[in-house]
């Protein structure tokens, strides 16, 4: 590969190497690697100093709102999940990135199974408030024109998300995370339900769960106020489903697109975007260092790492 040495005296294409090793594997690993793989000597500094440069100048070629999906047909939906995932920080401790995934309706195989598969998606990342990281999301989301109840959110119960939705979109659909809702269910039932047997408990909410899913839920919480639960554990439930009851309206939303309800995708996303390279023992990021590893990741996994090899093809401007 012909290009530039960026001052390192390092090759464009052990450059890239090591980038993509970096953002793969922790700095102290991925010199093993590249060892392993090409018998090359580098150290976890270089490593470091290479990735985080490469990653600060793909920011500057960043372009907001680069739509990388085809666009949405008449008959197809644009879902968008959303949600935070926990990293540990140097000087302030556990703080949250933001994490979005993009995938139309006609890309999710076997929907609503152990099985189900994204063919493409688009994942989106920030590590700062929820205001910048909606802009970005809004930016991919507007390139594809007025969608109206064609857009859909599957998110939890976070007031951000839930704001944000109702401000900038209020003619989607938003859907309260199925899987999400079971799990306030079923703290009700292990903290609320303790006098009950198991048998009585494990019935109960099976059935609470049926309910549900038939979009009946004015009759769950009747279920709840019934019980023998104290005050305020009914309380709790039955306020968090009142303050969500039009995003559960889960038949309905079995008929939309591929049928999902659940969050299954930013689950995922969750664990192969972040927490595989950026929560591992030990580590603690800056702001810059882990806004440099999110960009290097969601760039590999949107299948652009080809803008790493532009990046490094860009004609040597100082280098001997």
């Amino acid at each position: 590969m012909q290009g530039n040495k960026n001052g390192f005296g390092i090759s464009p294409l052990m450059q890239e190497l090591m980038t993509y090793a970096g953002q793969l594997e922790c700095y102290s690993k991925s010199d093993e690697i590249l060892n392993r793989f090409l018998s090359v000597e580098v150290n976890m500094s270089q490593v470091y100093r290479v990735t985080n440069f490469i990653s600060e100048q793909l920011r500057e070629e960043e372009f907001e709102g680069e739509r990388l999906l085809p666009m949405v047909s008449k008959d197809e939906v644009l879902y968008v999940e959303a949600d935070g995932s926990m990293i540990s920080t140097r000087t302030e401790g556990w703080k949250e990135v933001k994490l979005g995934r993009l995938f139309k309706s006609s890309d999710c195989l076997n929907p609503n199974t152990e099985s189900a598969y994204l063919q493409q998606s688009q994942y989106i990342a920030h590590f700062g408030n929820s205001k910048e990281f909606c802009e970005k999301t809004e930016a991919v989301i507007d390139s594809y024109g007025r969608l109206k109840s064609r857009l859909v959110f599957i998110t939890d119960g976070a007031a951000w998300i839930k704001n944000w939705i109702e401000n900038s979109y209020p003619e989607s659909i938003a859907v309260l995370d199925y899987y999400h809702a079971c799990e306030h269910l079923h703290g009700f039932v292990e903290n609320g339900l303790k006098t009950q047997s198991e048998e009585f408990r494990k019935q109960w909410f099976e059935e609470q769960k049926t309910l549900l899913m038939e979009s009946l839920v004015e009759q769950v919480i009747k279920n709840i106020e019934l019980t023998d639960a104290n005050t305020s554990e009914k309380e709790k439930l039955i306020n968090y489903y009142q303050s969500n009851i039009k995003r559960m309206d889960y038949k309905l939303f079995r008929q939309l697109g591929c049928g999902i309800i659940g969050s299954g995708a930013i689950e995922s996303a969750h664990r192969t975007v972040i927490q595989q390279r950026m929560k591992l023992s030990g580590q603690h990021w800056s702001r810059t260092g882990a806004n440099n590893m999110l960009r290097l990741r969601v760039t590999a996994m949107n299948k652009q790492w080809n803008k790493v090899i532009m990046i490094l093809r860009q004609p040597a401007k100082n280098d001997p």
